[in-house]
């Protein structure tokens, strides 16, 4: 039987957020190779996104948007951290500069919560600076795992060497340790409402998974007849200097068994989770919220997934590098089974949770976040645009540019040439057909929301390469 744990009857908060995760790599998001079973539940349970983006197509900007409730432009965050001096990436243009860690003076959504009686718990990846900037300096009481780390550089096998994670067993997986720690801290608390971050460093690469786990989807793969298909197709050469030498390979079925294995570990992971909350007596009154950071990884670095029928995937500014799977669940709030279309934005989670718990909203802080409390609801919504800046080159073939989503549109303008795309994205998710040209109008008032934007914000332009031939 379920020990009822007492409470004051505000709701504790789990934020699910995974690393690379593309909006098809869930059964309840369309996948036929990828077996997701506890996620599907939680999807039946709660309510599943459609048309949920992160910040960013890669993975710091949108960590500092959920913690911040502001754009990567807006907070200063536009690019994966690295920790050397900045060497911008060259290609037709030079990478700008950008801030290097979630800066002290944002009061994080944490430190709202935790100045509002929440305890609050950092489990897995931060990426967000060096030392003076990791979650304990950010208003987290607990942090395991959460360092200047963007993947675990010697795998997911222990020994993995994260500084703020004691190294297990020889041979353990990091993605059952980091769910082990977060089921213990669930179990020893004390009855105070809590916030915790599970930050999964899964499914980034190194693609590690339990073999035995890859033998059961190389088993699958060959019963389906999936090996023996053409998976990734050769294309261009890479947009820079560093990387010229080398084309992009785009993944179009997914069917990589070590990639599925590892989407499966979490998967079991994830319900292991659900069972500790059940367990204790939490679940009742607990927010599960399941989402990631970017899109899936589907044209680099061994491509092992493919978000298709979205175009690309991380680092790139169509939509499969930020349109994400976003599940929430609420129990007495969030009707079961229901599906929205609502268009939201990581920046939005701040000024949601912070009124889910009870607390005063904070504007002058998550000034580019939305409250989508009133989806959760049932209840109509109208964020209006969502902006994206990335003025950056992706290690994965993107090049620099700015987007923004308005009802059912979505203009790019790529920096490179001044190119704009516009997509109808009711019609065409896939982004096959630009109709800027046939749509002068529509255009024109994106184009200009988004210079506006820029504005704004301030943001930074990349400048033209003068060396590139």
């Amino acid at each position: 039987m379920a020990r009822q744990e007492q409470s004051d009857g505000r709701p504790n908060i789990v934020f699910i957020l995974m690393d690379d995760m593309g909006w098809r790599d869930l059964s309840c998001y369309g996948s036929t190779f990828y077996e997701t079973p506890n996620i599907d539940r939680l999807a039946h349970e709660g309510l599943r996104f459609t048309d949920a983006y992160a910040a960013c197509p890669v993975c710091s900007p949108t960590r500092a948007s959920i913690m911040s409730g502001k754009y990567p432009a807006t907070v200063g965050v536009t690019d994966w951290i690295d920790h050397g001096d900045f060497h911008p990436c060259r290609g037709k243009l030079i990478d700008v500069p950008y801030v290097k860690g979630l800066p002290l003076k944002e009061l994080s959504l944490a430190s709202a919560l935790r100045e509002g009686g929440y305890r609050t718990w950092h489990v897995g990846k931060w990426h967000l600076g060096l030392r003076e900037m990791w979650p304990d300096r950010h208003g987290f009481d607990v942090n395991v795992g959460g360092c200047q780390l963007g993947h675990p550089h010697r795998g997911y096998f222990s020994p993995w060497g994260i500084p703020t994670l004691a190294d297990g067993p020889e041979g353990e997986y990091l993605t059952d340790r980091l769910t082990d720690e977060a089921i213990g801290l669930i179990e020893r608390s004390d009855g105070r409402p809590f916030y915790l971050n599970l930050w999964h460093y899964a499914v980034h690469t190194p693609i590690q998974s339990p073999p035995a786990l890859v033998e059961k989807y190389r088993r699958k793969a060959a019963a389906l007849g999936l090996d023996k298909q053409k998976a990734i197709i050769e294309g261009e050469h890479f947009p820079t200097e560093q990387k010229r030498h080398l084309r992009v390979q785009r993944r179009v079925i997914q069917s990589d068994p070590a990639y599925a294995a590892m989407v499966g570990n979490l998967d079991t992971n994830i319900g292991r989770l659900l069972q500790a909350l059940e367990r204790t007596g939490k679940s009742a009154n607990t927010i599960v919220i399941f989402t990631s950071d970017n899109g899936g990884l589907a044209t680099s670095e061994g491509s092992p997934t493919s978000n298709r029928p979205l175009a690309e995937g991380k680092g790139w500014m169509y939509e499969g590098g930020t349109r994400e799977p976003l599940i929430i669940r609420w129990p007495g709030v969030v009707k079961a089974g229901s599906v929205s279309d609502a268009h939201v934005t990581s920046p939005d989670f701040y000024p949601t949770l912070v009124r889910a718990a009870g607390l005063r909203a904070r504007p002058e802080q998550h000034v580019d976040g939305v409250s989508f409390e009133p989806v959760l609801r049932g209840e109509a919504f109208e964020r209006g645009p969502i902006f994206w800046h990335y003025p950056h080159y992706g290690n994965q073939g993107g090049t620099p540019g700015s987007s923004v989503r308005w009802g059912r549109w979505k203009l790019i303008e790529f920096f490179e040439d001044g190119r704009l795309e516009l997509y109808d994205l009711e019609n065409d998710p896939g982004e096959r057909s630009n109709v800027a040209a046939a749509d002068a109008h529509t255009c024109r008032r994106l184009h200009a929301a988004l210079i506006e934007w820029r504005a704004k914000v301030d943001a930074k332009i990349p400048q033209r390469n003068p060396t590139w031939a």
